[in-house]
């Protein structure tokens, strides 16, 4: 079992940057893939961005494309959103989760353990 817990949430202006992080337990980490996920008020959760477990490649949807970054520290269970140029529809619950290696189709779906999230605001 994995355990995820999120930080870095908080309230910025547009345009601005946050960058999120989320601490892993559990010795099988660098075993995951990883995504990050958002959720705003009345919307449903919507995929962000996903990390190979090596790291060596990601996704992301086509709205943060080239704004956004996910990378991973695989000795230090971490993985890390870095977000630039926010605007106010980023606002939302910011989630990340494990996806097994074994999972197929989409890397938009197929994950197992999520975090409680951490909120993202951003102002205008």
């Amino acid at each position: 079992q994995v355990q995820l817990v999120e930080s870095g949430g908080g309230l910025v202006q547009a345009g601005g940057s946050l960058r999120l992080s989320c601490a892993a337990s559990g010795r099988t980490f660098s075993s995951y893939a990883m995504g990050w996920f958002r959720q705003a008020p009345g919307k449903e959760r919507d995929f962000v961005a996903f990390i190979h477990w090596s790291g060596g490649s990601t996704y992301y949807a086509d709205d943060v494309k080239g704004r956004f970054t996910i990378t991973r520290d695989n000795a230090k269970n971490m993985v890390y959103l870095q977000m630039s140029s926010l605007k106010p529809e980023d606002t939302a619950v910011y989630y990340c989760a494990t996806r097994p290696v074994r999972s197929l189709g989409a890397v938009t779906t197929g994950y197992n353990y999520w975090g409680q999230g951490t909120q993202v605001t951003v102002s205008s």
